[in-house]
């Protein structure tokens, strides 16, 4: 059988970097490289995309777009990791675990979106508790999100662990303070919700990992008396899962710590709570199932492989 052709279109990224570590070295895959000097030459770079089965878009999203445009060939499977495409018509969202035929949509998509780290987060809690009819869809929701600072891509990653960084650069730093993230989108979509989450990103001294953690009143959710009806409702919807899985509750301990799933490719959802008020917190690697990880779990899948092949 013929070894699927793999291209990645902005290698030399942090996501393309990763994606290749991820699968560089698999046996049932031939890596189609590009000449570095030639990585912007239109013509070479749509010879690429047209002779892949697969081809990664690490990109942003105006060079997504336009890679895109020069693909005719339409047996290229396209994953694209940049926020273009991923509330566009014609692009099957790349999340398997959201509903019962999400999986079959990805195996049978030419286009696949994939989705961003901090809507991976808030979307693997919230979607299934409005699928269930637990969480209504015009719940004021609010979410925080704490990530590792490589989720900022290169400038972010040398800005950190440059020898004279600035002093502010040991604290945590709040950002996306005008509350418009470009997540936002992706995240109201997906999940069906009425209006767009309060949504406050967190980026923080250490490399990788996140922590994206929603908040919610039980007396406004719908047949929900405790946070062990959350926890239940999760835990059946992700029963059997071999990437995301949900924490016996109170299993964590009294502190949660956002690089927990670092150097993973899996998302732990854990909930916390009382009678009147649960917290869901979605604890994974921004490099892994937040972005590189996805990606070849999406590739797997279009590929008819076992979706786990070469992730941890």
């Amino acid at each position: 059988m013929a070894k699927a052709k793999v291209y990645i279109d902005g290698q030399s990224g942090t996501t393309g970097l990763q994606i290749f570590d991820r699968i560089g070295s698999r046996d049932d895959l031939e890596m189609l490289r590009i000449d570095e000097d030639k990585r912007h030459d239109l013509e070479e770079r749509r010879k690429f995309l047209n002779a892949a089965d697969i081809v990664f878009l690490c990109l942003p999203d105006e060079g997504a777009r336009e890679a895109v445009a020069l693909v005719d060939n339409p047996d290229v499977c396209i994953i694209d990791a940049s926020t273009a495409h991923r509330t566009a018509d014609g692009w099957t969202y790349g999340f398997p675990e959201l509903n019962a035929t999400q999986r079959e949509a990805i195996a049978a998509s030419k286009r696949i979106a994939n989705p961003g780290c901090h809507a991976t987060g808030l979307i693997s809690s919230v979607a299934p508790l409005v699928q269930a009819g637990l969480l209504p869809a015009d719940y004021p929701l609010t979410c925080f999100s704490l990530t590792g600072y490589s989720g900022g891509g290169k400038r972010m990653i040398a800005d950190y662990e440059a020898q004279d960084r600035p002093e502010r650069l040991d604290a945590p730093g709040i950002y996306g303070l005008s509350l418009q993230h470009k997540h936002l989108p992706e995240m109201q979509k997906v999940c069906g919700l009425d209006r767009a989450p309060i949504f406050l990103p967190v980026v923080d001294d250490y490399y990788k990992g996140m922590a994206t953690t929603i908040m919610l009143r039980n007396d406004l959710l719908h047949g929900v008396t405790s946070a062990a009806d959350v926890h239940e409702c999760l835990r059946a919807h992700y029963a059997g899962q071999a990437l995301v899985s949900v924490a016996p509750l109170g299993s964590n301990g009294p502190t949660l710590y956002a690089n927990a799933l670092s150097g993973t490719n899996k998302l732990q959802l854990v909930v916390c709570g009382n009678d009147e008020s649960t917290t869901v917190t979605a604890l994974f690697d921004n490099l892994g199932k937040g972005a590189s990880g996805a990606a070849v779990q999406n590739m797997n899948i279009a590929l008819g492989l076992d979706e786990t092949c070469g992730l941890v």
